[in-house]
């Protein structure tokens, strides 16, 4: 966060929103010192603040440290297109879940990492990462590398620019990645061999929401193999995808009337 917060200019509002933005993924609960080093604030403000956001239900506080509250989680499923989403995804993702037993997953891009809207627990036991309304990497997840292969080309070259390596099997070489992205978008699907954890697999197609195939969601899941079975994992995920996508049209078209 900049510095200028700790400045007599710098409003209330943008003072709370850098303690909001000191969480992310890999600092999900902080000490109030932590808090007010990653936001940038003296720490006698940060405490201030601090102390209102979880007043207001924005910050949870667990003994010493700090983590973000189940109201801003709540304030943000309220966004238009994320509500109508999960919305009209969810008994497609009930029937996917049904028909396959594996985790499913519904994720939408979030400048270089796939947010997860939505997930259902499979049946099997597979290391799985993800949580609803958390962030992972787009390279090494299976909604991720379809998001990324139908997002602007100044996404991907941020992205294939610093590739992080999360298991041996990540893929790392941007012109590997690059040329898996190319039939991604050729083939309609992509897929993971234990690039986010080890012992899970993912495959994963997009979501359309317009006539002109604007790509704005992905749904994927998650199985122990992909050796036997791909083709009917993501001849379902088609199907789901394809429902979902009419819906939503259905669902947006009617709400802008």
């Amino acid at each position: 966060m900049s510095g200028n917060l700790s400045t007599p200019g710098a409003s209330v509002t943008s003072r709370a929103f850098a303690v909001l933005g000191a969480f992310d993924v890999d600092h999900r609960e902080l000490s109030l010192t932590e808090l007010a080093s990653r936001a940038g604030l003296p720490l006698p403000t940060a405490h201030r603040l601090a102390r209102e956001l979880v007043g207001l239900g924005a910050l949870e506080r667990r003994e010493d440290r700090y983590a973000i509250g189940r109201r801003l989680w709540d304030l943000g499923l309220l966004a238009p297109v994320q509500f109508e989403l999960r919305q009209v995804a969810a008994p497609f993702l009930q029937d996917l879940y049904g028909a396959t037993g594996a985790t499913v997953h519904l994720g939408e891009r979030d400048g270089g990492q796939v947010l997860y809207l939505d997930r259902l627990s499979g049946n099997a036991s597979v290391p799985v990462v993800s949580r609803i309304g958390g962030r992972l990497p787009l390279h090494a997840t299976g909604v991720g590398k379809v998001l990324l292969a139908w997002a602007p080309e100044d996404v991907q070259r941020q992205v294939l620019a610093s590739l992080t390596r999360v298991t041996p099997y990540t893929i790392t070489q941007p012109g590997r990645l690059r040329e898996q992205l190319r039939r991604v978008r050729r083939e309609g699907y992509a897929q993971t061999v234990e690039e986010m954890s080890q012992g899970a697999c993912s495959v994963a197609v997009p979501i359309r929401a317009s006539a002109a195939g604007d790509v704005v969601a992905a749904l994927g899941l998650v199985v122990p193999d992909l050796s036997r079975g791909r083709a009917r994992l993501v001849s379902a995920l088609q199907v789901a995808a394809a429902g979902i996508g009419r819906s939503l049209r259905v669902s947006l078209s009617g709400s802008e009337r």
